[in-house]
């Protein structure tokens, strides 16, 4: 919560660009949304991600706690062991169970399907853990706010941690070329930033600069048609990075949404939450961006993640729920 906190404070400094590139505009109340209360007040949901389980998974940042919501939408909490943990990412692991990071005890933990909790503590101090990705090395590769670095985590819970150009940074996943990818910002003036980058299992670097400056990427995932796409906090943007590192990027209709996750929808587009404008967006391959309205007034939508019911999954930061969102009308 702090990090998250810290780059929205950041955004307010920095200017917005217009962007170049065309999207079709609407804001939309056709699509079926629902909404469920977390039972903890406060408890600043975070990061979310399908389990193995059939249920969605999430984390509770100002709860200190791992949540677990069904498709029919009940919702149980598991604490963690440690007060303010500020869990964020998750993600499923290759062993049946969830790992998350843990930004204040710089720890990653995972939790099993019946709620046992283990903790594993980073060697470099305050670099604050922030996403999490499986990789296709069956571990778990997360980012850092702090530290220049990019961490690995065996499922036996050795980490090991590979150096990367910017200070910070954010958002990680899995791409189809066998690397992973994430993106890093120059937020508070780090330099260099506004990057995406790739890392190979055997780590090796390479970045590419995002073309619109001041555009602090956040959140990252591999498309349906084999690039890489991202979200452009402070650009109010959609980026799309080829694996051979041509960037484009795609304007979001509503000015000043500050577009935090981005997932891939079974309609074949990407989803994305607009956390400042309490929507959720849709882009498809060819840049085309649609809009709906959450229920909740400032909501504050945080992380998204398809579900297994054919629908895209996302946690309301301030709201204090999880919603749905149906894929179609």
């Amino acid at each position: 919560m702090r990090r998250f906190a810290q780059l929205v404070a950041a955004s307010a400094l920095l200017l917005v660009i217009a962007s170049s590139a065309s999207s079709r505009s609407g804001t939309l109340t056709g699509q079926k949304i629902a909404e469920f209360s977390i039972p903890t007040v406060k408890s600043y949901p975070a990061g979310i991600t399908a389990g193995p389980d059939g249920a969605l998974w999430f984390t509770e940042s100002g709860g200190n706690k791992i949540g677990r919501v069904t498709t029919a939408g009940a919702v149980t909490e598991f604490a963690l062991p440690n007060a303010k943990s500020d869990p964020e990412g998750i993600t499923a692991g290759p062993d049946g169970a969830l790992w998350f990071t843990e930004g204040d005890a710089n720890k990653i933990g995972r939790i099993t399907l019946d709620g046992q909790v283990s903790e594993y503590p980073l060697q470099s101090p305050q670099s604050q853990p922030s996403e999490i990705t499986a990789g296709p090395d069956k571990a778990m590769w997360f980012t850092q706010f702090q530290g220049h670095q990019i961490g690995r985590i065996t499922t036996a819970g050795r980490i090991t941690e590979v150096a990367i150009p910017s200070n910070t940074s954010l958002g990680i996943t899995a791409g189809p070329d066998g690397a992973l990818w994430f993106t890093e910002t120059q937020i508070f003036g780090a330099s260099p930033g506004d990057d995406v980058g790739q890392l190979t299992t055997g780590g090796s670097v390479t970045t590419f600069v995002v073309p619109t400056a001041n555009s602090s990427p956040l959140g990252i995932i591999a498309g349906p048609d084999g690039a890489l796409w991202f979200t452009e906090h402070n650009a109010n943007k959609i980026g799309r990075v080829t694996t051979r590192g041509s960037v484009t990027d795609f304007a979001i209709p509503t000015p000043a949404t500050h577009p935090h996750a981005i997932a891939k929808g079974q309609d074949g587009a990407l989803w994305f939450t607009e956390y400042d404008a309490s929507q959720i967006g849709r882009i498809t391959t060819a840049g085309a961006v649609t809009e709906f309205k959450v229920p909740t007034q400032n909501g504050a939508p945080s992380g998204i993640a398809s579900g297994p019911d054919g629908a895209l999954w996302f946690t309301e930061h301030n709201g204090n729920k999880i919603g749905r969102i149906s894929t179609e009308e």
